[in-house]
């Protein structure tokens, strides 16, 4: 390779930026509300379990009252999604998800960030999305997501709190690289 087609590539590239401390903590600061519980899997000869959730954590004040799983095939995207009356709480068992949350609450200590959560079944956790908070939920896996919701609200079949916008709004700066679902 040239000296000068080393020097353009160097001065054309970017370096990364410090993601992690040296302590595997995340650099970046979460969107304001939003709570994550590492999940223990417990493993034996005869198999696995995972405790999912359990009041007693005090990981959220809201009781359980409901509970769905839903599934996200490869490639593709669920979102952008918001709701106005309850949380949204995952427990992704299957797959690799990459979670895009959007803040829009004015009130917020983070409003207008954007952040990009990674869940995979490598490493369980729940994730809570607060009221107000946008989000699309991206398999960026080879095979199914399967993730569980518990929401802090029964879904209300006649007047659901789901309000969409489409993938590649400009209401949202955020840019998914390739665009396939809703």
């Amino acid at each position: 390779m040239s000296s000068e087609l080393a020097d353009r590539l160097e001065q054309a590239s970017l370096r990364d930026g410090m993601t992690v401390t040296k302590e595997g903590k995340p650099c970046a600061s979460m969107i304001e509300g939003v709570r994550m519980r590492e999940l223990v899997l417990h493993t034996d000869d005869r198999g696995t379990v995972c405790e999912m959730f359990d009041p007693r954590w005090g990981w959220h004040p809201d009781p359980l009252v409901f509970s769905y799983f839903y599934t996200i095939r490869p490639g593709l995207i669920k979102g952008w999604a918001m709701h106005k009356t309850h949380e949204d709480r995952y427990c992704l068992l299957q797959g690799e998800m990459k979670v895009v949350l959007y803040d829009a609450r004015p009130e917020a200590s983070t409003f207008r960030e954007i952040r990009e959560i990674y869940l995979t079944e490598h490493r369980r956790q729940l994730l809570s999305i607060p009221i107000g908070v946008w989000h699309a939920d991206q398999n960026v896996g080879s095979k199914d997501c399967l993730i569980v919701n518990f929401p802090t609200i029964q879904y209300d079949h006649a007047n659901p709190d789901k309000y969409r916008l489409p993938l590649d709004t400009d209401l949202i700066p955020y840019k998914f690289n390739q665009l396939q679902g809703y």
